[in-house]
């Protein structure tokens, strides 16, 4: 028998932006959306009510460093390159696996309650991530993070190889939920002879790319002076770009780096809220959307932005994106939704982003009640403008409830915030040594 859940009695946002009364019924066996209709609740075994709520696509938050939610707060107000340097990185150097696995709940618990369902995270002691992901009940793609400068060969050529190992070891974990990368940092992190040791390796396997591009000026010089080119054309010869890649930032593309990108169907993850802390600067995202590049949404780290509420990212993306073209109706209201759902899953290889029969049930019910939602003019607009990750009433990823009526079913929140400070204190303690 096939277990069906039914979303009843709300509104329903379209792959079309349009805002239709109907029900979505879901095989949650197979995690699969069935039908999108009017009166679905009688085909039911369950239902999850969504009356006066918009049910809406799950957010997908493209880039992001889970664990450093234990770093919240930690190092504010410097610029990127002094943040790693100083801060970041010594404390990660005294990361254990277990902060690594409590780091990654406390994320969860806080990309469920506001309504993310998948989300991509490059980092370190990955089988803690993947357990955490298997946990929540959440959609990821995942990978550990490359950095080669600074490490003698073997263990440079150790970091690459792990990156392979765990993308081979862990794809298709948790019920198929968890897919994997190869993630080196960045271009300026990594030795090119590890590219072009590696990389051909990584194609032939079919295995995803994922690093941060054209992060900072500074970034961008370093390669320059060490290749003679910019980053993205860096990255193309080596073999970088391809239809499965998906870069993080690119704040500083020139239009022939835009095109590249678009030829070579490589999708950008936007991280605006990081990239104004850092004052990394505002990426080109009208630019990139009218050249045809795929583009995501990011958090990034919550350290470095420092919440994982992709509603307050789609609204910084349309702000952002405004003051960047000199446009008032750059990068608008169903741009930034679509970015932060369907471009979202296009980046990662997800099916989801979209409420549609065949589609990945992985929904975000929104309640509609509040004061800073009303009046209902433009339910998009809202989504875009208004919202906020904790109007989220329900969310559901592949056919399951992680959140019903605000409470997370997965973890106990408070013995979750109860460990994740206690490993952060103790991870501090010991940077700071």
């Amino acid at each position: 028998m096939t277990d069906t859940l039914a979303v009843t009695d709300g509104r329903v946002l379209t792959p079309e932006f349009d805002v239709v009364r109907a029900d979505v019924l879901i095989d949650a066996d197979a995690g699969e959306i069935l039908e999108v209709a009017p009166d679905l609740a009688g085909d039911a075994d369950r239902t999850l009510d969504a009356t006066d709520s918009l049910v809406m696509p799950g957010l997908v938050n493209a880039h992001g460093h889970a664990t450093m939610t234990l770093l919240r707060g930690y190092a504010d107000d410097k610029n990127l390159e002094d943040w790693l340097q100083e801060d970041i990185w010594p404390a990660e150097a005294e990361l254990t696996p277990a902060d690594v696995g409590v780091g990654t709940r406390l994320a969860a618990v806080e990309l469920i309650r506001s309504g993310t369902t998948a989300f991509a995270d490059m980092y370190f002691h990955v089988g803690e991530v993947v357990e955490a992901v298997r946990e929540a009940g959440l959609r990821a793609r995942v990978g550990h993070g490359v950095v080669t400068v600074g490490k003698d060969e073997p263990a440079a050529r150790e970091d690459f190889a792990e990156s392979v190992a765990v993308a081979e070891e862990y794809d298709g974990a948790a019920d198929g939920r968890v897919r994997t990368a190869v993630m080196p940092h960045a271009p300026h992190t990594v030795g090119t002879e590890y590219f072009e040791e590696f990389v051909p390796r990584v194609r032939e396997a079919g295995v995803p790319l994922h690093f941060h591009l054209n992060e900072t000026e500074t970034y961008i010089e370093e390669i320059d002076a060490e290749a003679g080119v910019r980053p993205t054309e860096y990255a193309a010869d080596l073999g970088l770009l391809a239809e499965d890649t998906f870069v993080a930032h690119g704040v500083h593309l020139d239009d022939d780096e835009i095109e590249t990108l678009a030829e070579r169907d490589t999708s950008v993850v936007h991280c605006p809220a990081s990239n104004m802390k850092l004052a990394s600067g505002m990426a080109p995202v009208q630019d990139m959307l009218d050249a045809g590049v795929t583009v995501a949404l990011g958090t990034d780290g919550a350290a470095s932005n420092n919440d994982l509420d992709l509603f307050d990212e789609l609204r910084d993306a349309a702000m952002i994106g405004k003051l960047a073209a000199d446009d008032a109706a750059a990068v608008d209201a169903e741009t930034a939704v679509r970015m932060a759902t369907a471009g979202g899953a296009e980046a990662l290889g997800f099916d989801s982003g979209r409420i549609e029969a065949g589609a990945n049930a992985d929904l975000a019910v929104v309640d509609l009640e509040s004061v800073h939602l009303t009046p209902e003019h433009d339910l998009v607009s809202h989504l875009a403008y208004a919202t906020r990750g904790s109007d989220v009433r329900h969310t559901v990823c592949d056919g399951e409830v992680l959140m019903r009526d605000r409470e997370v079913l997965a973890f106990d929140e408070n013995d979750v915030r109860e460990r994740a400070q206690e490993h952060a204190e103790a991870l501090v303690a010991r940077a700071e040594e």
